[in-house]
């Protein structure tokens, strides 16, 4: 007996299995199980039912086109093929597409999808910004073929032809479509400002519009610092876009007629707006007018000679109460300085002497109040009324003694 190695085994399993074609390109039914969404991309998760259960792996690139988010319990179909992933023995389903059962995978994508921004709040009335009343440049954002651009030219241009538009290309439909559309809004926000941007497409299937459904393109739509105009399919078609967007607009012309003001109106506008500061002019004219004729039928200006008199009169009435109040407050300051004067003159040492009597200093000049400051042969200076003198103490005695 030949004995084999595991890896033998293995690689001979997986090659029987690879080889088979019924588990090649094969549809398989059931609950999803255990569903992880790495930061690599890939996807593990199995199918079951009441039976069995299946391993799956749905690998980066085909998990980036998955059109909902798979949760643990939904019934699905994935479409794939079975083989062994040779280093654990394990053979299973490796997934290439994956969609709900019932009501389609496209209605059902989309309902969740919707629920899950809308519960983000990427809805919200709140974060719409208004369109620029008069926009000088607009940016668009679709097909170079078909009839959208064509539209939307055609409108923008007849309501106002000095508008500027300008086209950043993209595939609208197929697996690149919610990349370059995002690009394109990203762009204009970056690289190149306009005021109003139109990201949109001609009508079509569920399966024609879905790139405006993903959900790569209905943030961009949300984050843009631009006002955005949702211009997809016709009037009854809606998409995630729509909701995303600050307008929405049932068709690519009516995105145009959105997006600009139609020329007459503008006229019929400014010659409004020019009529009110007409009328507010002839107002404020009136107004002045009035004061005018009120003015000049003041006497002021009837008899202004006879004002001025009867001012000048006023002025020297005036000046003669300031005369009186000036000559009354200095008499009370005469009055005050009098007795003040009186008052000193009654304290003056000079007041004194004219009562007889008079002042004794030393030959310094030292008064003499006491006599025990006065000496035998002590010289001495006597001040009166209307002179001095001086004289030589011969003796020296005080009150009530003897010497």
């Amino acid at each position: 007996m030949m004995v084999h190695s595991v890896s033998e085994v293995n690689h001979f399993i997986k090659g029987l299995l690879d080889h088979q074609g019924l588990l090649q390109n094969m549809a398989v039914r059931g609950e999803v199980s255990n569903f992880k969404r790495y930061p690599s991309g890939h996807c593990y998760f199995s199918i079951k039912d009441d039976k069995s259960s299946l391993k799956c792996v749905m690998f980066r690139n085909n998990a980036a086109r998955l059109l909902f988010e798979p949760q643990n319990g939904m019934q699905v179909v994935v479409t794939g093929s079975i083989s062994v992933y040779e280093r654990d023995g394990v053979y299973q389903l490796y997934a290439e597409t994956m969609m709900p059962e019932g009501k389609g995978s496209l209605a059902a994508a989309f309902e969740q999808l919707k629920e899950k921004l809308k519960n983000e709040g990427l809805f919200d009335e709140s974060r719409k910004k208004p369109l620029v009343k008069f926009p000088q440049k607009i940016g668009v954002v679709t097909s170079r073929a078909g009839a959208v651009l064509h539209d939307i030219y055609r409108v923008v241009k007849r309501r106002e032809p000095s508008v500027q538009l300008i086209l950043y290309p993209v595939q609208v439909q197929g697996d690149m479509a919610s990349k370059e559309i995002s690009e394109g809004i990203r762009f204009f926000n970056s690289e190149y400002p306009v005021d109003v941007l139109i990201v949109g497409r001609g009508g079509g299937s569920m399966e024609d519009l879905w790139a405006f459904n993903v959900e790569e393109i209905v943030r961009a739509v949300a984050d843009s610092e631009i006002p955005v105009i949702s211009a997809v399919g016709h009037e009854t078609d809606y998409t995630l876009c729509d909701f995303a967007a600050d307008v929405r607009a049932a068709t690519p012309s009516q995105a145009g007629e959105l997006a600009v003001r139609d020329r007459n109106e503008l006229i019929q506008y400014v010659d409004s707006i020019a009529a009110r500061l007409d009328n507010v002019r002839k107002r404020w004219m009136d107004m002045k007018r009035q004061r005018l004729t009120k003015a000049l039928s003041s006497p002021i200006f009837k008899a202004p000679m006879r004002q001025i008199e009867l001012r000048t009169q006023r002025l020297k009435e005036l000046q003669g109460s300031l005369e009186k109040i000036r000559e009354l407050y200095m008499q009370k300051k005469k009055h005050r300085l009098e007795f003040a004067m009186q008052q000193l003159d009654s304290m003056s040492p000079v007041h004194v002497l004219r009562r007889g009597y008079g002042f004794i200093s030393d030959a310094n000049g030292k008064s003499i109040r006491k006599i025990t400051q006065v000496k035998n042969d002590m010289k001495l200076k006597i001040t009166l009324v209307d002179g001095t003198f001086t004289s030589i103490v011969e003796s020296v005695g005080q009150e009530g003694k003897h010497g």
